[in-house]
């Protein structure tokens, strides 16, 4: 029997850069919401020696045979907590090296896929523990509630729904996170540390510190952001994560749908797709 299951793209819709670790790493403060964008993912037990994991869909160019889906299945084996070997297949609706997770949030959701349906009966600290050995943002994935990573290095969730119609736009090129956050220099204080994510007011005073690094190195990402800030009743725009994926925020589905169809006539090389936050 073969199991279908969604894997949504994460959205930071705030970012700020606190200091570089002893790791080389960087504590970041950040705010996560979920949108309505996913890629599929199919599972299937097989009678094999070795896993099989296929990548397909307008994204699944050059993803390397060393992924996140790979590194799982790699770290639950050693553990033997697999009994069986998988056919694994993924559609990537998500653009890769966009900033909307899309490779972390697939392993979370297998990791949650096993866990639940295999029955691995993990709890929280040994599945957050699985996460963090297979890339920092993992552990994102494991719900779709909103999250905030604290100045601690915690993650924080919340129930809270902020209903939100989103401008999605990536240009042809990617961001690879490691370049961006190599060009950090300057730090930021905390933003979020006492302050409930409540209104929509708080959000339009957020910002992302790697915008900076990332139009410096793209000018035409500058632009496209400008763009976007001034179509009709926009919210605030922003990139998300590292980048390259641009996001406009609406209060109306309809306003998003107008943006999306405004950016697509202009930047007719780029991605861009009307969404929702969940």
């Amino acid at each position: 029997m073969e199991h279908k299951i969604k894997s949504f793209s994460k959205i930071n819709v705030h970012l700020n850069v606190i200091k570089k670790l002893k790791s080389n790493f960087h504590r970041i403060e950040t705010l996560v919401m979920f949108s309505d964008l996913y890629d599929l993912l199919y599972v299937k037990k097989i009678n094999a020696k070795k896993h099989k994991i296929t990548f397909y869909g307008k994204f699944s160019k050059n993803i390397s045979s060393t992924n996140t889906i790979s590194k799982l299945l790699d770290l639950l084996d050693k553990k033997k907590l697999l009994k069986y070997k998988y056919k694994i297949k993924i559609k990537k609706n998500i653009p890769t090296q966009s900033g909307m997770g899309g490779g972390s949030i697939n392993a979370a959701t297998l990791l949650n896929y096993f866990n639940k349906i295999e029955k691995l009966y993990l709890k929280k600290k040994k599945l957050l523990k699985i996460c963090t050995q297979i890339g920092s943002d993992v552990c994102l994935g494991l719900n779709t509630k909103n999250k905030i990573i604290t100045k601690n290095g915690k993650m924080r969730e919340f129930n809270k729904k902020i209903k939100l119609y989103l401008t999605i736009v990536k240009p042809e090129y990617g961001c690879k996170t490691g370049q961006i956050y190599q060009k950090v220099r300057n730090y930021s204080d905390f933003q979020l540390s006492n302050n409930k994510i409540s209104n929509v007011k708080k959000l339009i005073k957020l910002n992302n510190d790697l915008e900076t690094i990332v139009f410096k190195k793209y000018p035409s990402l500058g632009k496209l952001k400008n763009d976007l800030t001034s179509l009709k009743n926009i919210l605030f725009a922003r990139m998300t994560g590292s980048g390259s994926a641009l996001v406009a925020y609406f209060l109306t589905k309809k306003d998003a749908l107008n943006g999306t169809k405004l950016i697509k006539k202009k930047y007719k090389k780029h991605w861009c797709i009307s969404s929702k936050t969940i």
